[in-house]
């Protein structure tokens, strides 16, 4: 996020829905290096995995087509061998990734493994995903979390997305279009159908895209810097069969959706609380707060909420599984309203300190000098903070004037 007002926003247009290869294939077209791409996925050491980015057209229109090959085969072949969960987290954490991206990976295959578990019956345990299994699949999910990290926005959006419509038949038989999994996966998100008969959502692109967006809605008001296509495999009469994504800059002010978790302790050491504290912080957290309540039993206990964007949710959630001894938290999304904010340097007599102004119909609603500026200050002139406080936001008054 910048200090003249803009955030960084990352957008899909997924009007021909979205699938793992066509999101890869877009966030290459945006500007993505492939060769990048392709060195950190090495780092997984399948050895005969090739991976392929190629220039194509969709009615017209220019894209970028992501593929991968299994060189061991006779010819280019995708694989659709089966794993499960285990086999796949293997996989992932034997590579030299960042811990980040590993727990990104992992979260997102297991958000999908309870998927088709629960839709077909079977204890995620035992559960083998076919689609999900693949070679292909790993590359696209571990791909995304990477390509995520490298773009570095500070908000991911989605429109809402496209699933296709009619039938498909797969090992299990013939199963409607969205497939069960996908429509559990996409269960809270805006969905549609419209266009071919044909399967526009994959349960790989759905698991991506709804672990990582924090809202879903049409286009937003933004000042569009990039736009990448990512192409599908197939062509379509109805439309062209492309992932659209923009990166832009919104205004800050405009809302947004934060993610709320919530967890109650009553039987941890009080000292771990201060470190639990700094480490979400360190993780992304936008706020962390404590409560005292009354628990079950008439125990007093603490109540840890913990304000975070989506895409850090999984990721605070297992250092509170880590760091404490809770055995079960709670979360929910929840809409905000932001004041536009600007950072402004003033010059005092005990030397630059800086100053936060928030902004509401652009005018200056509020102004607070920074702590840490001012403490620093205070210290090094032996004077008392508040009257450094003080000094700090007549000077930045001054200036308005």
């Amino acid at each position: 996020m910048d200090t003249k007002g803009f955030r960084k926003i990352l957008y899909f247009d997924c009007f021909s829905g979205i699938s793992g290869d066509m999101l890869l294939g877009a966030l290459i077209d945006l500007g993505i290096p492939f060769s990048y791409l392709k060195k950190e996925l090495n780092k997984l050491k399948l050895t005969s995995l090739s991976l392929a980015a190629r220039k194509v057209k969709r009615d017209g229109i220019s894209a970028t087509k992501f593929d991968v090959f299994m060189v061991r085969r006779k010819g280019p072949k995708q694989d659709k061998g089966g794993r499960n969960l285990s086999e796949i987290s293997k996989i992932i954490e034997r590579s030299s990734l960042e811990k980040e991206i590993k727990d990104r990976s992992i979260g997102i295959f297991r958000k999908m493994i309870e998927a088709e578990a629960k839709v077909h019956m079977v204890p995620g345990s035992k559960m083998h995903l076919h689609e999900m299994g693949a070679i292909d699949a790993i590359v696209d999910v571990v791909g995304a979390c990477i390509a995520f990290k490298r773009i570095g926005v500070d908000e991911i959006l989605s429109s809402p997305i496209n699933v296709g419509r009619g039938f498909a038949r797969c090992e299990h038989g013939i199963f409607p279009i969205p497939a069960p999994a996908t429509m559990e996966i996409l269960k809270g998100v805006p969905i549609y159908s419209r266009g071919d008969e044909a399967e526009l959502t994959t349960p790989t692109g759905a698991s991506i895209i709804s672990s990582f967006a924090s809202r879903f809605l049409p286009i937003p008001e933004m000042e569009a810097e990039k736009v990448g296509y990512g192409a599908g495999s197939r062509e379509l009469k109805s439309h062209p069969n492309l992932l659209r994504v923009v990166m832009g800059r919104a205004r800050i002010g405009s809302g947004g959706m934060v993610s709320v978790i919530e967890t109650t302790i009553d039987d941890m050491n009080l000292q771990i609380f201060g470190y639990l504290m700094e480490t979400l912080f360190k993780n992304g957290a936008l706020e962390v707060f404590y409560t005292n309540v009354i628990m079950k039993k008439n125990r007093p206990g603490i109540l840890v909420t913990v304000i975070c964007s989506h895409q850090d949710r999984d990721k605070l959630i297992g250092i509170l599984f880590r760091e404490t001894t809770t055995i079960g938290v709670r979360f929910r999304n929840e809409n905000r309203q932001e004041l536009e904010r600007r950072i402004e340097t003033v010059q005092t007599r005990f030397g630059k300190i800086r100053v936060k102004k928030s902004f509401f119909d652009g005018k200056v609603s509020q102004a607070s000098s920074e702590y840490d500026d001012c403490a620093k200050a205070a210290r090094r002139h032996n004077a008392p903070l508040k009257e450094v406080q003080q000094e700090a936001l007549k000077k930045a008054k001054e200036n308005l004037e």
